[in-house]
């Protein structure tokens, strides 16, 4: 016969089943799992014996079997609780002697329960039939007590000593969880007394014990696993829909309960597999970006050293080539006695390359000074258009030694504000490479009043470049596709600090060409009163 009695039992039955072969199946290597399911073991034959003895209630000798079959389980409950605590809690190495104890002490009541100084005859209740106690039962309440209050005490102790608040929470939840099937569950030892509570309380702890656990497992991953609460759901379902059949009033009902329990599990598995791809998707993506991460950090610090390094070696260079250049032209000039020539020739070549080195340390020392913030800016107001006529000056030699025409026409001052050594640098940059990557044409020069700024540009009809080239040119040590196989010289270093200095007055760099070999364009614009730089660091 079944009634909400009947069903509650089996109905825990079946739910510490599920859980235990759910804890068992995360790692059936874990100590910590292991026993779990030991435990849910335990509960199994609480939960499905009462439940046995429920419906056998007319049959004295049956019902007293099965209550007996209750005991073989529960005389385990202490020392699977006192093992578990040892190994939650750290401390396997410890109360081996008692746990050893308290394992002989379960195995010895599961033999006594079985005879009659332990349980024998029936109570009856208006919910169900109890067996009733004898002096042995008596003495196993002591055990079991003691026994479970070793979890209690090594649990607690080390709720005291925890630090972390994650370990603090799942304490509370495990404590909490096994304290309901010990206190609340044990209230079923006074049904064996006589005891009638009017309803059995004590077996919906088959219910909130597993229910707690879930909640500690999936909120706070005490047995590591994050799909625990698709698995529960789904798990829960299938659970009501099962125990639905045993409601059926029909083959037909059981038939479609049955077809239908299974169509649900099918789609349980379908679900859960999907679930935890998911989540080991996140959990590798998650992987990655801390991976990426602490490579990103580890590059920021390289070139945070090769910064330092480029600053030290540049001071370095910097003063011997100087004194190099002063000897060289005090040789040039006769200063240590006439020279021929030849001598003359070979000096005016060491100067040219002494001058490019000294060029190459200026730019590795304008580097570090950008990338450690101490370049130094002053902002005043002066005349660009003076400074490009002083330029095309500049470069007219060199212009005309390749046949090259530089086109300027300005007759107006152009004032604006910025720091004329930093502009002049990039608009120097701008025309000497146009030289560098030309052989015939003509380069422009031109500046426009462009909204709330001036926009510069140098136009040449050289080599030209391509979309890559044209995102790229302005980063660090970067060259273009168009001067490979060539013997143009460079470090890719000019065009990052053109940008970087003009960035710094709030203004923007581009390089645009139609293509290889079409020419190209450089350019800038910054507004007519830039924005002042942070102070350089000290």
């Amino acid at each position: 016969m079944f009634d909400i009695y009947t069903t509650l039992p089996l109905t825990c039955a079946l739910f510490v089943l599920f859980f235990g072969l759910f804890v068992l199946f995360q790692d059936y290597h874990s100590r910590m799992n292991q026993l779990l399911f030991g435990f849910n073991v335990s509960m199994l034959f609480w939960m499905f014996g009462t439940f046995m003895m429920f419906v056998s209630r007319g049959d004295i000798a049956s019902a007293l079997f099965w209550d007996r079959f209750v005991y073989m389980g529960v005389a385990f409950m202490p020392p699977l609780m006192h093992h578990f605590s040892l190994v939650f809690t750290q401390q396997s190495n410890k109360q081996k002697s008692l746990l050893v104890v308290n394992y002989v002490f379960a195995f010895a009541f599961s033999f006594l329960s079985q005879s009659r100084y332990f349980v024998d005859g029936i109570y009856y209740y208006s919910w169900g039939v109890h067996s009733q106690a004898r002096i042995m039962h008596t003495v196993f309440m002591g055990y079991f007590f003691f026994g479970t209050g070793l979890f209690f005490a090594n649990v607690l102790k080390f709720y005291l000593k925890a630090k972390d608040k994650i370990t603090k929470l799942q304490t509370v939840y495990v404590f909490i969880a096994f304290a309901i099937v010990i206190f609340i569950g044990g209230s079923a030892y006074l049904f064996a007394y006589h005891v009638d509570t009017k309803f059995p309380f004590a077996y919906v702890s088959g219910l909130v014990f597993p229910i707690m656990l879930f909640y500690a497992v999936s909120r706070h991953h005490l047995l590591g696993k994050k799909a625990v609460l698709t698995e529960v759901m789904v798990g829960l379902a299938e659970f009501f829909v099962v125990m639905e059949i045993f409601f059926s009033q029909s083959l037909r009902d059981v038939l479609v309960r049955v077809i239908f329990a299974v169509v649900l599990a099918i789609l349980g598995v379908v679900l859960i597999k999907s679930v935890r791809t998911e989540i080991n998707r996140r959990e590798e993506v998650t992987k990655m970006a801390n991976s990426l991460e602490k490579a990103n950090l580890r590059l920021q610090e390289l070139d945070k050293q090769k910064t330092e390094f480029l600053s030290i070696a540049s001071h370095q260079l910097r003063t011997p080539l100087s004194i190099l250049k002063g000897y060289i032209e005090l040789i040039k000039d006769g200063g240590y006695g006439k020279i021929t020539k030849q001598t003359t020739e070979i000096l005016n070549n060491m100067d040219e390359s002494n001058e490019h080195l000294i060029k190459l340390v200026d730019e590795f020392l304008n580097i570090s000074r950008i990338e450690q913030g101490r370049t130094k800016f002053t902002f005043v107001s002066f005349d660009i258009a003076h400074m490009i006529d002083n330029l095309v000056e500049e470069f007219k030699i060199k212009a005309k030694d390749k046949d090259i025409n530089l086109e300027w026409i300005n007759s107006e001052p152009i004032n604006l504000i910025g720091d004329e050594e930093k502009i002049r640098h990039v608009v120097f940059n701008f025309i000497d490479n146009a030289l560098k990557y030309s052989d015939k044409g003509t380069i422009k020069i031109k500046v426009k009043n462009d909204y709330d700024g001036y926009r510069v540009v140098v136009s040449d009809q050289g080599f030209g470049f391509n979309k890559t080239d044209e995102v790229n040119f302005f980063q660090k040590f970067y060259r273009g596709e168009n001067v490979k196989g060539t013997n143009v010289n460079g470090t890719g270093l000019g065009l990052y600090v053109c940008r970087k200095f003009i960035e710094a007055h709030g203004g923007k760099v581009w390089a645009h060409s139609p293509g290889l070999g079409k020419g190209g364009q450089f350019g800038f614009w910054i507004p007519f009163k830039p924005a002042l730089p942070p102070e350089p660091a000290v």
